[in-house]
């Protein structure tokens, strides 16, 4: 007769295993917010951090923690509204929202994607030009075409990985540049915290702030989601969802804003430090000098073409979802609308490209659009989440609201700075 006795092994590896079945789980809800995070390290944020760094020094710091605090939360609540209802944003506005309501804010988002599809795109055309010495038409071309085949054909999942390995493998490059740069360390923490706002930099400043808390992106999160199949669940499992979507979105959100604030800082020392006039995103190649030497314009070139592409493809989804979802009550990367909707927010793009001339200038001309639009993807957001009829027991809190209602403000407020400047005001 055989007899098993307990072994106080098991007992004691228990928490072990415990602990590591918890890790096991949180990172199996990792993905979305690094998904849309693609967008936040994309060819209009180097334009308008690179910008800002060489012809400001470290002064707008506070723009890209402000503006990051600012995505964290409404990113958040996309991500609420997709695992909650179940649906987009855009499907959500066109079910709750009276039609006038609905077309103005889907018109408007749809430009706000094809003013983000320009500097994805002009950013990977940009890449093909200093890799391969394609002309930049050429290579816009190429972009667009290569994006709604990918999208076309759904075969953006095959690359998807690889992209966002190897553009977040080139923004740790700038965070290590800033051992070899030697930034001001104790002006850049003072301008990390304490806002300076001019007539002469409130162009920038709303050109990175647009690039961070980009409009598309929120639509973006809330389709993310559906993929994930996360809506439908019990109640504590909505709720845990809702915590982990969180941490998701925090530690995503993070890692761009430490780039971000990376890449001014080596803008600052690089070139701003030396006098040094930057008016096109091909001299940035110069900001990876000091870690790669010869090769800087070889990696850069490679980053740009792979950030045009992923971040081209990103915005892509988006404009392809936002179009399908306004439309009707269907959501999904295989149906004709999505298709159309992927084509109207590239070409468009695309033609623009094609007849402008100062590329560096369109490409942050292009982020100052997305902030200027943000304040109508903000309200409406805000409009579905706080209402209970909609929302039922997981409505936001009076915490949420009132960040909620502060930010929306706060960049209604900024974009009103700027039209007062362009108007001629001094501040």
């Amino acid at each position: 007769m055989r007899i098993t006795l307990p072994s106080i092994f098991d007992d004691a590896g228990a928490p072990l295993r415990r602990r590591v079945h918890k890790l096991r789980r949180i990172i199996s809800y990792l993905g979305p917010g690094f998904f849309v995070t693609i967008g936040f390290i994309d060819p209009g944020n180097w334009a308008t951090n690179i910008a800002a760094g060489s012809a400001y020094n470290y002064e707008l710091l506070w723009v890209i923690v402000v503006g990051t605090l600012i995505l964290v939360l409404w990113q958040h609540m996309s991500a609420h509204l997709g695992i909650v209802k179940g649906m987009c944003m855009s499907e959500a506005i066109r079910t709750y929202m009276k039609p006038p309501a609905a077309i103005l804010y889907g018109v408007t988002i749809m430009a706000a994607c094809i003013a983000t599809a320009l500097a994805e795109i002009l950013g990977g055309a940009l890449g093909l030009l200093l890799l391969f010495h394609i002309p930049l038409d050429l290579g816009a071309v190429l972009m667009t075409a290569l994006v709604i085949i990918t999208l076309w054909f759904q075969g953006y999942q095959y690359l998807e990985r690889v992209i966002v390995v190897f553009v977040s493998l080139i923004g740790l490059s700038y965070l290590a540049e800033l051992y070899l740069v030697k930034p001001d360390w104790g002006a850049a923490a003072y301008h990390t915290f304490v806002p300076h706002i001019t007539s002469g930099n409130i162009l920038i400043t709303l050109g990175v702030l647009g690039a961070i808390v980009m409009p598309h992106n929120m639509y973006l999160h809330s389709e993310v989601i559906q993929n994930r199949q996360w809506a439908g669940k019990s109640e504590r499992e909505t709720r845990s969802l809702l915590r982990f979507e969180f941490l998701d979105t925090l530690l995503s959100m993070g890692a761009g804003m430490a780039i971000n604030m990376a890449m001014i800082m080596v803008a600052a020392a690089v070139f701003f430090r030396h006098g040094i006039h930057v008016d096109d995103l091909l001299q940035a190649s110069a900001t990876l000098r000091p870690i790669a030497g010869r090769l800087s314009s070889l990696i850069f070139g490679i980053a740009l073409l792979f950030a045009g592409v992923s971040s081209s493809i990103t915005v892509g989804i988006a404009g392809g979802t936002t179009f399908s979802g306004y439309l009707k009550k269907e959501h999904g990367t295989g149906n004709g609308l999505f298709r159309w909707g992927v084509v109207i927010t590239l070409v468009p793009a695309l033609l623009l490209i094609l007849v402008i001339h100062n590329t560096f200038n369109a490409l942050i001309i292009s982020q100052v659009c997305l902030s200027v639009q943000l304040p109508l993807t903000m309200l409406p957001l805000y409009l579905l989440t706080s209402n209970r009829r909609i929302m039922g027991d997981y409505v936001t809190g009076w915490l949420e609201n009132t960040g909620m209602i502060v930010t929306g403000v706060l960049v209604i407020g900024l974009n009103a700075l700027l039209a007062y400047q362009l108007l001629g005001g001094k501040f």
